[in-house]
């Protein structure tokens, strides 16, 4: 195989640039499902600009490592005990990560097995491309902790599944299957067989085929009745809030 060296090398960042000019970014020690907290975050960023920084990078494949998770989401136990004002510091890390990853000059393709949720999607979301295995788990599971995605899901997914489909996955918190979502922009293409070799056959593709970079925030929405279908979707979520309070309301009582 091509020759690879190493970029830049931390506990949880390692960077690889191949003799064909194709570029790995991988997560690392961050645990079985590739979850991402402050130390991780930094160390991606700076993993990204030494990257970015070589003029013989052509593509960049993003990963998690091993085959169970690309990232399964922010550290639910950092977060646990951050204030609001960090707590606001954490999320704009983690938003800065994802703008950094868009801004990357050459294509950026998010490589995706098993989970991908909240922070790892929104990581997703910034790449230019997205390749995945059937029966990888997608969502933006925020709400059920009561708070909302603060790293740009509300703003990119809405640009690549339509407003309506979107919409569901943020206010449920729902887990997608990755197949329920084939045939739309969110994936480039679907791998079957061994996804390593995949991801890397779909980079040569986009540096061969010359394709232009996506930027999920520049796309744009044309979606007929839009006031209507949010004003809908807004007394919809009002209902359920509502319930939810008596609910919690009545259980405290019993």
């Amino acid at each position: 195989g091509a020759a690879v060296r190493i970029v830049h090398q931390s506990a949880h960042a390692l960077a690889t640039l191949d003799a064909a000019g194709i570029g790995t970014l991988q997560l690392g020690d961050a645990g079985r499902l590739n979850i991402i907290g402050s130390a991780a975050i930094g160390e991606l960023r700076e993993a990204l600009q030494a990257l970015a920084a070589l003029p013989e990078l052509r593509v960049l494949v993003l990963r998690g490592s091993g085959d169970r998770a690309f990232i399964g989401g922010a550290d639910i136990g950092e977060m646990a005990t951050l204030t609001p004002a960090t707590a606001e510091a954490f999320i704009t890390r983690l938003a800065g990560l994802c703008d950094a990853v868009a801004e990357i000059p050459v294509p950026v393709i998010a490589r995706i097995p098993g989970w991908c949720l909240g922070g790892g999607l929104e990581l997703a979301l910034g790449c230019h491309f997205r390749v995945a295995v059937a029966g990888a788990q997608i969502a933006l599971p925020e709400v059920k902790l009561g708070i909302l995605p603060g790293a740009g899901g509300t703003q990119r997914l809405p640009r690549l599944l339509g407003p309506e489909a979107a919409l569901n996955m943020i206010v449920s918190g729902t887990i997608v299957p990755s197949e329920q979502l084939k045939g739309t922009p969110l994936f480039d293409e679907f791998i079957d067989g061994d996804l390593q070799a995949g991801a890397l056959a779909f980079a040569e593709k986009v540096v061969k085929e010359k394709r232009p970079l996506k930027r999920v925030r520049d796309l744009k929405i044309d979606y007929p009745n839009a006031d209507a279908f949010f004003q809908f979707a807004r007394n919809t979520v009002g209902a359920i809030a509502r319930n939810a309070s008596k609910c919690s309301r009545a259980s405290a009582f019993s």
